[in-house]
């Protein structure tokens, strides 16, 4: 039988392929992996729009997710792995955002990320992965999805081009 105390690497790689075989993920256009698990039934009235969507969302430490933005507000939840980093660009500039269990630290549990926000994440550890939900609402659509090169993003914000060529 193998021991894979001795090689985290190779545990840490099963560990991430079992999630993505349970949840049934596949890959995120954004990067990463995702799967929708929840959309609602009930719909915006007068428009094809669902009032709510949710979807686990994996990251590794191997992947980011690519700057983009969507119309709706979109909530993150934190559920296990390592804390991961929300970068967001608005009018103030770039923002990080810590989200992760370790509460009493810097790190909190959830985020919301207004509508209409360049956003995107990576994980802070060079081996590791985090589990995420993420609530969309007005309910998600590819139609609203917005994915960004580093040079759609340099020239309104120069200040930080070291994480726009980070994320793109």
């Amino acid at each position: 039988m193998y021991n894979f105390k001795k090689d985290p690497l190779n545990n840490l790689q099963n560990e991430i392929q079992a999630l993505i075989d349970t949840l049934q993920l596949q890959p995120h256009p954004e990067g990463g992996f995702y799967v929708e698990m929840y959309r609602s039934e009930e719909y915006i009235p007068g428009k094809e729009r669902s009032l709510l969507t949710s979807i686990y969302f994996l990251l590794t430490s191997g992947n980011v997710s690519r700057f983009h933005r969507i119309k709706s507000d979109e909530l993150w939840y934190f559920h296990q792995g390592n804390a991961v980093t929300v970068h967001t660009l608005d009018e103030n500039g770039h923002k990080s955002h810590l989200l992760g269990n370790n509460i009493l630290g810097d790190e909190k549990p959830y985020l919301l990320v207004p509508a209409n926000t360049i956003f995107g994440s990576c994980l802070s550890v060079e081996n590791g992965y985090a589990l995420v939900s993420c609530a969309v609402a007005p309910g998600f659509d590819f139609s609203d999805f917005e994915l960004f090169t580093a040079e759609d993003l340099i020239a309104a914000y120069p200040n930080d081009t070291e994480i726009i060529y980070r994320l793109t």
